[in-house]
Order: C-alpha cells, then structure tokens, then sequence
C-alpha cells in the first residue's frame, strides 16, 4: 500500500470522526444551555476549548464573543477558515475520500457526497435556522451511516485499518477534551453550582459522547464527576471512552505493523501506542487523579502518535492534515 493511499485513507478516518465530535457537543451544549442553570459563557466557552480554536477564536471575535451561543455556532459550523468547522471538515473528508475512490466502497462514496452537498446547499442554512437539533442529528446520522458502511462493505485490509486508526486516534484525543475542559471549568467557576446543575452538566458530557445509558447501567443511576471522568476515560467496554480507543487504535496499528516486524516502518509509532495503552490500562479511578494531567497527557501522547505515524508510515515530516 503506497503512502499516499495510506495518507488519505488515515485522515478520512480522522476528519469522520472530527464530524461527528463537533456536531455531538454543538448539539448537547444547545440542549445544556436551555436546561442548566448556567451562563452562557460557561456552556458555550467549552465548545471553543474542546475544538482547540480558543486562541483563533479570541482572535477573531475577542473573549466576550464566547458567551455568545449563535456567533460559537456559526463560527464551529460555517466558519471555511475554522479547521474543524463542520462545513470544513465535511469538504475535507469528501476530497480524502474521493482521491482514495479506488478503495473506498461505492456507498462509503455517495453517502459522504450527498452530506457534503446537503451540507453546501440552501437546505442546510434552512433547516439550521429553523430546527438546530435536527441539523445536527442530520449530519451526525450521516457520518454513522458512513462509519457502518465502511465495516460492512470494505475489505477488512489496511485501507480500513488506516482509516479506523485515524478514526480512534480523534476519538481519544477528543473524549479526553472534553472530560479535561469541562471537569476543569466546573471545578475553576468562581461559585458553587448546585448539585442538580452540576449533574445536569456531567450528563450533558455523557451525552456528548453516547455515555448516559452506558454509564446508568454501570453505575446504578449515581451521577458523580468523579465516576463519570473514570468512566469516559478507563471503561475497557464503552466504544467512546480513552481507554478503550486506544486500545484499539493499537490493534490496528499491530495489524498494519506488526510487533517483530523489524523490516517495517512504523516501529516508534507501535512503540509509543503500545506504552499508551499499557499506561491507561494501569490506571485506576482512584489514579487518574487530578484528571486535568491525566487529560493533557492523552491529548498531547494521541497527536504525538499521530505525527509519528505520519513521518514513519505516511510519508510527511509534520502532523498536518491531507
């Protein structure tokens, strides 16, 4: 498999998953701006961070403008200079795809070409401005529709190990986000919230990444911050949570490069995976402690990752996207 098919293969995994995280927290920070007894800095300021566009954003609109729920929207949504913009990351992932059209199946194809012009068209403005939560459940419904589609009509081989690696890699680096920014910004707000707001907002976080029911059957119904940080993060069977995006991500990476395979590149790459995940799997709720190192670390060890990948298996010298 030449590096350049790999390349693509691996960011149609990523700017997937980059979708469908963006369009999740858009859509339950609406629901949570609505229903918390919280202030619209607070719900809205999260969404900024998780993204990793808070510097870009104060930049361009100042700090006030993140308690502002419209202007957030717009900009995580239509902004074409905002890299993980919804309408960017949807062109990004249709180009990767259609330069890989010689291994991406046919309904892969036409499922994330119909989003990308919906999402281009007059239709989308319409439904945005008149029915935000089903503008978002649309765009989310269609890039889990193309994730089912890549298991269920692609060949089991390193083009679909590369763009499930891709895939989980954004998936750990972004569910470690969004426990870090908002575990942190509850604990760092200046009065106390009260205990039903409070458990309001961590549902608000299981929701975003579709933990709530998950979650309730592990726990019995007892929402605490604590156990919902320890459930995002270690949960070994929940398909969101770090741990287990890791772990897989390493599997893949073990099928694509196998351990012992010294002939391959890729060895520092299955190395550097391989001690994330043997270091969250040593890690109990009673370590994960504070969360916010813990947090950094997977977010800074999963892009590190990413860009060794890219120097040793893709053929490029930096982390940037295809």
């Amino acid at each position: 498999m030449i590096a350049r098919v790999a390349d693509h293969c691996f960011w149609l995994g990523r700017y997937l998953e980059r979708v469908d995280c963006t369009a999740r927290v858009l859509h339950v920070t609406l629901h949570l701006s609505l229903d918390a007894e919280l202030g619209p800095r607070q719900c809205w300021l999260p969404v900024v961070i998780v993204s990793g566009e808070r510097e870009a954003f104060f930049a361009k609109h100042g700090e006030a403008a993140a308690g502002d729920s419209e202007l957030v929207q717009s900009y995580m949504t239509w902004n074409p200079q905002n890299y993980v913009s919804l309408v960017r990351s949807i062109a990004a992932a249709r180009d990767n795809a259609r330069s890989i059209r010689e291994v991406v199946s046919l309904e892969v194809w036409e499922t994330l070409n119909e989003l990308y012009l919906w999402s281009q068209s007059p239709a989308a403005r319409e439904e945005y401005a008149s029915n935000r939560y089903a503008f978002y459940r649309t765009i989310r419904r269609a890039i889990e529709l193309c994730r089912g589609l890549l298991q269920s009509t692609m060949l089991h081989d390193d083009p679909l190990d590369f763009v499930s690696l891709g895939l989980l890699l954004e998936r750990a680096g972004h569910s470690a986000r969004i426990v870090d920014v908002h575990h942190h910004a509850l604990r760092k707000d200046e009065t106390r919230l009260d205990v039903v707001v409070e458990t309001g907002v961590w549902l608000s976080i299981l929701r975003s990444c579709s933990g709530k029911e998950p979650f309730m059957k592990r726990h019995q119904g007892r929402v605490t911050g604590p156990a919902v940080a320890a459930f995002l993060i270690l949960e070994p069977l929940f398909p969101r949570s770090v741990r287990h995006a890791v772990a897989e991500a390493h599997a893949r990476l073990l099928s694509i490069r196998p351990a012992g395979a010294n002939d391959l590149p890729g060895e520092r790459s299955l190395a550097r995976l391989a001690a994330l995940d043997a270091w969250l799997s040593s890690r109990t709720p009673e370590t994960i402690l504070p969360i916010h190192d813990l947090a950094t670390y997977v977010v800074s060890e999963t892009a590190g990752i990413c860009e060794e990948i890219g120097r040793e298996l893709l053929g490029y010298g930096g982390g940037t996207a295809a």
